[in-house]
């Protein structure tokens, strides 16, 4: 017998992004190694439908509806410049001997968002499965506001991302929730 297909969400434990590299229109996407968004905070899915109307006779006649967008939203406490390169095409250089190293983050004119994929999950039992979990994966996301970065007086700055989300070109796949009996990690790996 399969497992229950309603469960609550407690919660989020993990995030990982993985670059897109390729999305073949009758083949299969790749996907750089998976980076991790650290300190994530929450990641919110949400999405317009399109609704026309027929009328006519002085009445409705028919309706009908479309998806029309779906967004993600996805604060995290910590900045990471890794990150930062795989949601814009920018470079991070990383210089120096201890104790003076420093990594710089630099975006140049011209740069252009980058897609990739999002994978959230919840902790352990943040599901209604003991020992289990859920995970939410967008195949193909491209930031649709710059990241929400700078500094805050006398507090902790989070960082904002948001994106639009899209089907992939090569098989159409665009958001899965997964419910786990038992929790797994968010793989790191690239795939091919």
């Amino acid at each position: 017998m399969p497992i229950s297909r309603v469960t609550k969400l407690y919660a989020v434990e993990d995030a990982k992004i993985f670059p897109l590299i390729a999305d073949p229109a009758g083949g299969t996407a790749s996907y750089g190694a998976g980076i991790d968004v650290p300190g994530i905070k929450s990641m919110e899915i949400s999405g317009d439908v399109e609704v026309k109307e027929l009328r006519g006779d002085n009445g409705l006649l028919d309706s009908d509806a479309a998806i029309s967008n779906v967004t993600v939203s996805y604060p995290h406490a910590k900045l990471s410049l890794d990150v930062l390169v795989a949601l814009i095409d920018s470079e991070v250089t990383d210089t120096g001997t201890t104790p003076a190293q420093s990594s710089k983050w630099s975006l140049k004119q011209g740069a252009k968002p980058l897609p990739y994929k999002l994978v959230g999950k919840t902790p352990t039992g943040g599901g209604d499965l003991v020992g289990g979990d859920v995970h939410f994966s967008l195949y193909k996301c491209v930031m649709s506001s710059f990241p929400g970065l700078g500094l805050a007086e006398e507090d902790y700055r989070t960082i904002e991302n948001e994106a639009r989300c899209v089907p992939l070109i090569s098989t159409g796949e665009w958001i899965d929730v997964e419910i786990n009996e038992t929790a797994i990690a968010i793989p790191t790996a690239a795939t091919p």
